[in-house]
């Protein structure tokens, strides 16, 4: 079923198509085939006609988004539907949806349900649930990617237009990379965070998926906008396009990690080229500044912002987490007043040592993941695959950046790969004009 935006308004626009009958065409395919174990909450058919019954009888030039279905992440909130954050115990009901949920809503989105993720968006797998691993759209042999991972799913499977995710540490470009989808990190700000369960308040965003650039930045449009109800929310500063002849950073040959996996080195090489010939010119860079501060995610104090999110649930009901969650968020306790402070300082210190790499370079490329995993090789090393997910990705909101990461290839195996376009924060859009080049 082909869900891409310009290609469903056309249909609308035609009298070709009813919201109604799109939804009562989703509903019976998404029935008959959740096998990726993509869905934690579906919206039932009558609440989806509700919603499509709304909009045919209004003018559809009202919604840039009119009869778009969309996913929603279970770490956000959906008015009247429980959110759950990937853990049954804590899960709550609430009475208004997220800001970023309700804008997509009030510009014709139509939600079809929430989506499946590593238990409170902690890891980059999408196997650390209780509703069971969610498996890759190509090969569901593999890992689907994580946190975000339904969502990224449901995008690839055709079960909707686009989906929100969350990214803390990669969440919202993994997925993209293994689904074959471009998945949006927006700049820290962007995107509300008001009716998200926090992972990382301070780094946290809502990431967009979709099957191309076109899609999310049509919903980028839409879905950004200053919440004086976030106290993270920054008014957006957007940026000019990187020039023609634009100069992209690569890190030095052997700061590139690639996990044992032969076939991403030339897979990279070939996204290079493809970089290249749209008038691009490589520049080496000096990698280690980002790979320090990668490392301060997990293994500092950043993990004990994880804890003090679910405090008082984690105390209570330590038994309902999942166990390498558990694992994970339990050494939240061994970081004292002090090694914050001394993280802060380090941060800082890298913060401006990354930074100087942007008097030479436009953007930022490497690939979004290093090497893909099976489901059973991530349940036989939980931690360590995860750690080699996140070689690319963890560094980006500790160093305020904003990122696209696009489809440039396949593995033998079929699964997709990609490579991740980065800059600072604010250059969203040019980003994504030169994600639709590529």
């Amino acid at each position: 079923m082909n869900l891409n935006i310009p290609y469903l308004r056309s249909l609308y626009a035609s009298g070709a198509l009813m919201p109604t009958e799109l939804v009562k065409e989703l509903h019976a395919y998404i029935s008959d085939n959740d096998k990726h174990n993509v869905w934690i909450t579906r919206l039932t058919l009558e609440e989806m006609l509700a919603y499509a019954k709304k909009l045919e009888a209004n003018e559809m030039a009202n919604y840039p988004l009119y009869g778009i279905p969309f996913a929603i992440k279970d770490n956000i909130d959906l008015a009247a539907k429980p959110t759950t954050a990937g853990c049954p115990d804590y899960a709550y009901t609430p009475e208004k949806s997220a800001t970023v949920v309700q804008k997509l809503i009030d510009a014709g989105a139509i939600p079809i349900g929430k989506t499946n993720l590593d238990q409170f968006a902690t890891g980059l797998v999408g196997t650390r649930s209780p509703y069971g691993a969610c498996k890759n759209s190509i090969n569901p042999t593999y890992i689907s990617g994580g946190s975000s991972a339904g969502s990224a799913v449901s995008v690839a499977l055709g079960m909707a237009s686009f989906s929100l995710g969350t990214d803390t540490a990669g969440s919202g470009r993994v997925p993209a990379a293994f689904n074959r989808l471009v998945g949006v990190k927006p700049s820290l700000g962007l995107l509300s965070t008001s009716g998200v369960v926090p992972a990382c308040r301070s780094l946290d965003c809502v990431s967009i998926f979709a099957k191309n650039v076109a899609d999310a930045a049509s919903v980028l449009q839409v879905a950004q906008g200053f919440d004086a109800e976030d106290v993270y929310s920054r008014e957006s500063k957007n940026k000019p396009n990187f020039v023609v002849n634009f100069k992209f950073g690569v890190p030095r040959t052997e700061q590139l990690a690639f996990f044992d996996n032969l076939e991403t080195p030339q897979l990279f090489q070939q996204a290079i080229g493809q970089l290249e010939a749209i008038g691009g010119v490589a520049v080496e860079i000096d990698f280690s500044p980002f790979i320090e501060t990668a490392a301060l995610l997990y293994q500092g104090p950043w993990v004990a912002e994880r804890y003090a999110a679910i405090k008082d649930f984690f105390d209570a009901k330590p038994e309902t987490i999942f166990p390498t969650t558990y694992k994970i968020i339990s050494n939240a306790t061994k970081f004292s007043a002090a090694d914050t402070y001394s993280a802060m300082y380090k941060l800082k210190a890298l913060q401006r040592k990354a930074g100087a790499v942007w008097h030479d370079i436009d953007i930022l490329v490497t690939p979004t993941a290093g090497t893909i995993y099976t489901i059973a090789e991530v349940q036989a090393e939980p931690v360590q695959t995860n750690t080699n997910l996140g070689y690319y990705t963890n560094f980006m909101n500790l160093l305020d950046m904003a990122a696209i990461a696009v489809p440039t290839g396949f593995y033998g195996n079929g699964i997709g790969f990609g490579i991740t376009l980065s800059a600072p924060a604010f250059n969203d859009d040019a980003l994504l004009n030169l994600a639709k080049k590529l």
